[in-house]
């Protein structure tokens, strides 16, 4: 994975105030690319392996409403939140506090585009 995109992650880490961490994953659930603040909360629970499943589970169902493709997903819970992006074949997870700015999040969806086109790549190559 190109230090380029590690770096520009972090800096979107250091954009979005009360952000944890960013971590962009395969439809299963396994791990790409992650990064945290080294002061990182614990916030495992978003990032295990049986919850992103789960979320592309919950975008199929979703996509059933007939409303069109589920796109992202937003979980508010007493501490924290998890903004999950339908990026297939990556899915995208935010976390952050339960104060930080969802619409600030919201709006890197089209910023990442071009980054995570070489992480498909090698997701999608044989």
């Amino acid at each position: 994975m190109s230090d380029d995109i590690k770096k520009y992650f972090n800096g979107l880490l250091q954009k979005v105030s009360g952000l944890y961490v960013i971590q962009i994953t395969d439809r299963d659930g396994v791990p790409l690319l992650r990064v945290s603040h080294s002061q990182e909360k614990n916030v495992d629970f978003a990032l295990m392996p049986s919850f992103i499943p789960t979320f592309t589970t919950a975008c199929d169902q979703a996509s059933k409403l007939g409303l069109g493709r589920n796109k992202t997903i937003i979980s508010m819970y007493s501490n924290y939140q998890v903004v999950q992006m339908n990026k297939l074949p990556v899915i995208l997870t935010f976390v952050g506090a339960e104060d930080c700015n969802t619409g600030h999040i919201l709006a890197l969806e089209h910023q990442v585009d071009g980054y995570l086109e070489d992480i498909k790549l090698a997701v999608t190559e044989p």
